[in-house]
């Protein structure tokens, strides 16, 4: 093939992407080379090296696509409520439910081993997710629909159930099966989650 090509190919990146992420589907993340993706995008084993230096910093820049899709997609969850609570339990729908669509992405996002390539973009998608569910907890706060010490805590407590039960559900550990039971699974255990923050009525002595 002419290595000129990638110069004619309009949408080297996006191709690039794509096909990687067809392959981690296949192989894992750390399963494919940079020439394979090459290949299945249908361009130069050269085209690659346009737009990323090594398979690192492809994968830094499929991860960092995924946590901006996490985003949306917490988002977009928590504008269907207007409660606190529901917003709550809606952007931890969001999350799971974004793993259960794009298992590739969320495989890379947290299973790619820390190397050079973690960029300032990827980091800064991260920040953005993050600070996506810690606004939700500030706001339950502010509501005074739940009581914690600290909301950066409270909200890495949350991250934490979510992002264990999409790991489960996306690798087949989870009991459940459908997506339909995975996310009335997440409801579930995000109610009972509230229960351990929500104020507790004032004691008073006997």
């Amino acid at each position: 093939m002419d290595d000129k090509q990638p110069y004619h190919h309009g949408h080297l990146r996006r191709s690039l992407l794509e096909a990687a992420l067809g392959l981690i589907a296949e192989a894992g993340p750390h399963g494919f080379t940079l020439r394979e993706v090459a290949r299945r995008a249908g361009v130069s084993h050269n085209a690659p090296y346009r737009h990323f230096k090594d398979k690192d910093e492809l994968l830094a820049a499929v991860a960092t696509e995924g946590f901006d899709k996490l985003t949306g997609r917490m988002l977009r969850a928590m504008s269907r409520a207007t409660h606190p609570l529901a917003r709550f339990q809606q952007c931890g729908r969001g999350y799971v439910g974004f793993a259960l669509a794009s298992p590739q992405h969320y495989t890379v996002m947290f299973d790619m081993r820390e190397s050079g390539a973690c960029s300032a973009e990827l980091t800064a998608a991260g920040a953005r997710a993050f600070g996506a569910l810690l606004g939700i907890v500030q706001e339950c706060l502010s509501a005074r629909v739940i009581d914690v010490n600290d909301a950066t805590s409270a909200a890495l407590f949350a991250w934490a159930l979510v992002h264990g039960i999409a790991k489960l559900a996306i690798t087949g550990r989870l009991p459940v099966h459908s997506r339909a039971a995975v996310l009335r699974f997440t409801d579930s255990m995000l109610r009972k989650s509230y229960f351990g923050m929500a104020p507790q009525p004032a004691s008073h002595n006997r």
